[in-house]
């Protein structure tokens, strides 16, 4: 099937607030992921990709995984546009988002005569990622299910989502974008290793960040702001001190805060590098932002302040008639790369929630 209208997908990402790592190692350990409003948005057509184009990996290889579940798509992919307010190799899990929105506009209706639920392109997402970069299951599921998530992880698969709340609507949050970019399949491939070797220090890691995943998520529940900036920081703590997840410099960037604004922060993902994060109440994101913003500004130039919220999953985005279709951010035509999945509009007509 070949659609007459624009398929677009806009998907949020992810910040991880404890438990890097637990949703793929197994044994029950928990993570706490919300999904935040920087999000990654992909177009798909209405025509195919023309011969001439550079093929672009991402695209053509969703499509390809697609066509063996999903019989009568079209031996070429759509025509993809792909813009994203998040920055990238930043720790949240951008790539995710950009993969799970192809599989959410490329499933939609028009391509496929047929309907694909979230729950399916959530696990079809994990799984092609999985093949690549054999991490976790923690980005897709806080993607596509929006709001804050309590997540146990497993060895293969998705892991089990525990409990979801709504995150509170007095809160904000602020991340810190250090400029210097991840190595997450370095760190994946030394975790798989650690834990092949029974290493002491994945095994301290593992009971200090599942006890700080339990108190994040008591703080959520009790709406204790307090109480989730001091077990955001132990989780940090636990990265750095027994899996050096953490840098000089991301330490530089976390004092700064703690003296600029009063903001604990929290690195998100692992590798080296990316975004640190931070809650604030919604009344003080603005002067947070701002001390934040000219502290740095002052020594560290190259990185930024992003204050946005969590968001909701399945939403809805219109087409707009005419004019640029993208979000005001990244801009990728051809087939795309990796994305996200959080909601899709058909020619500018909104559509009803997916199964």
């Amino acid at each position: 099937m070949i659609p007459t209208h624009p398929i677009r997908a806009v998907v949020p990402c992810r910040a991880c607030l404890s438990g890097e790592d637990l949703d793929w190692l197994g044994g029950g350990g928990r993570s706490v992921g919300v999904a935040l409003a920087l999000t990654t948005t992909v177009e798909a057509g209405p025509g195919p990709a023309p011969d001439t184009q550079v093929p672009d990996g991402w695209s053509w290889e969703v499509w390809a995984f697609l066509r063996e579940r999903l019989p009568g798509l079209a031996p070429r992919p759509p025509v993809v546009t792909v813009s994203s307010e998040a920055p990238a190799a930043s720790g949240l899990s951008s790539s995710t988002a950009r993969i799970v929105a192809l599989f959410r506009a490329f499933t939609d209706p028009s391509f496929t005569g047929r309907r694909v639920g979230d729950d399916t392109i959530a696990r079809w997402a994990y799984e092609f990622e999985f093949a690549v970069f054999h991490g976790g299951g923690m980005d897709h599921l806080a993607v596509v299910e929006g709001g804050a998530l309590l997540i146990e992880g497993r060895e293969r698969g998705l892991p089990a989502v525990r409990e979801r709340l709504e995150f509170p609507d007095e809160w904000r949050v602020v991340v810190v974008d250090s400029g210097t970019r991840k190595d997450t399949g370095h760190h994946i491939r030394d975790v798989r290793a650690q834990l092949a070797a029974g290493d002491p220090a994945l095994a301290a890691y593992r009971a200090v960040a599942d006890e700080a995943s339990g108190q994040v998520w008591e703080a959520l529940h009790g709406r204790d702001l307090a109480g989730l900036g001091t077990a955001m920081a132990r989780a940090h703590e636990a990265m750095r001190d027994h899996q050096r997840m953490s840098t000089p410099f991301l330490e530089e960037l976390r004092a700064l805060a703690l003296r600029a604004a009063g903001l604990p922060l929290k690195l998100s993902g692992a590798g080296g590098g990316g975004a640190l994060v931070g809650v604030c109440r919604a009344d003080a994101v603005e002067e947070t932002a701002d001390r934040l913003t000219r502290a740095l500004n002052a020594s560290h130039p190259q990185a930024r302040v992003l204050p946005t919220r969590v968001a909701p999953g399945a939403r809805r985005a219109a087409v707009p008639a005419g004019g640029d279709r993208t979000a005001p951010a990244e801009r990728t035509v051809g087939p795309a790369s990796s994305a996200g999945a959080v909601g899709l509009v058909r020619g500018g007509e909104q559509q009803p929630a997916l199964p």
